[in-house]
């Protein structure tokens, strides 16, 4: 300890979870879950992808890779999707996303109350924001859409907030939460614009 090891950029973690298996595995704290910025879901190949590993995995074990993107293209795509605009219209959109699944204040729906032990922080809605922006740049626009929020509002807010065990014991999972919460929480029905103001990538 008390040696830091410098990592030249861009440096990530990637984690694996099984749902299933425990053993010799330890559950992360919900601090540390909070650093990770999606939590994706993956699920059975479909049939035509189940062949294609059989294929792939038992013919020739001699495999030709070759480098698509280098370091410096990763790093530049990152400045890329920093400089995205997004609106006050949409930020507002966020933070109530992720405002509405605290239950300490008075923005949290009935059924959040009902459902959730804890609720996303701050660095969910910075996440969104990042994500959301890299969704419009990945779609070829320069803006970011309220469509672009809820593309990415399921592997950034579930591991965020946590079910209580009424909700569990009837087998809601975080991501039937997000899906009523996306349904609950109107993108148009923002502070920017129920001001009169524009937006303030418009001004």
């Amino acid at each position: 300890g008390g040696h830091t090891y410098p990592l030249a950029p861009p440096f990530h973690v990637f984690a694996t979870q099984n749902p299933i298996e425990q053993e010799g595995t330890y559950p992360l704290p919900e601090a540390q879950l909070d650093r990770f910025m999606f939590m994706i879901k993956v699920d059975y190949p479909t049939f035509d992808e189940e062949r294609e590993i059989l294929r792939r995995t038992t013919e020739d074990t001699s495999v030709d890779l070759s480098p698509c993107i280098d370091a410096k293209d990763i790093a530049d795509l990152q400045a890329i999707v920093r400089k995205v605009p997004v609106a006050d219209q949409v930020l507002d959109y966020i933070m109530r996303l992720t405002r509405a699944t605290r239950l300490t204040g008075n923005e949290a729906p009935g059924f959040i109350k009902e459902l959730l032990s804890w609720g996303a922080g701050p660095r969910a809605s910075q996440y969104l924001v990042l994500a959301a922006k890299a969704k419009a740049v990945l779609s070829g626009r320069f803006h970011v859409a309220a469509d672009d929020v809820k593309a990415v509002v399921h592997p950034v807010l579930r591991h965020r907030i946590i079910t209580n065990f009424s909700a569990e014991a009837e087998g809601i999972t975080p991501d039937h939460v997000i899906d009523r919460l996306v349904e609950t929480i109107d993108p148009n029905a923002s502070a920017a614009l129920s001001d009169g103001k524009l937006p303030g990538v418009l001004k």
